[in-house]
């Protein structure tokens, strides 16, 4: 199963925490729509890159893909609830959700 979910996670994650890291424009505008600073938004970014090569090295080191798929679901969980408190509506939260969800799978499969 995680020879499914770690490129997946792969395509997902990985440009968009490249994305944040390089701050472009509307990823800017989505940390201020946040409340969150671009350092901080880069800060995300950084852990969602790191969260990929945890999840890509899984395969050599279970223990890392796990680490890191679970991870990735914490900080899919924190971005619904980021949502949502920006008064964002529901529906604005099911990407997060679903990536953290993938991501979950991911930690419990590669156990």
């Amino acid at each position: 199963m995680t020879a499914l979910t770690a490129p997946l996670i792969a395509v997902v994650f990985l440009p968009l925490g490249a994305a944040k890291l390089a701050a472009v424009p509307v990823m800017r505008e989505a940390a201020a729509h946040l409340g969150m600073t671009p350092g901080h938004y880069r800060l995300i970014g950084g852990l969602e890159v790191a969260g990929v090569a945890g999840v890509l090295t899984g395969p050599a080191w279970p223990p890392a893909g796990a680490a890191a798929g679970a991870g990735l679901a914490a900080l899919m969980a924190g971005a619904a609830v980021a949502h949502r408190r920006a008064g964002d509506p529901w529906v604005r939260t099911l990407p997060a959700l679903a990536c953290g969800a993938l991501a979950l799978v991911h930690a419990l499969r590669a156990l």
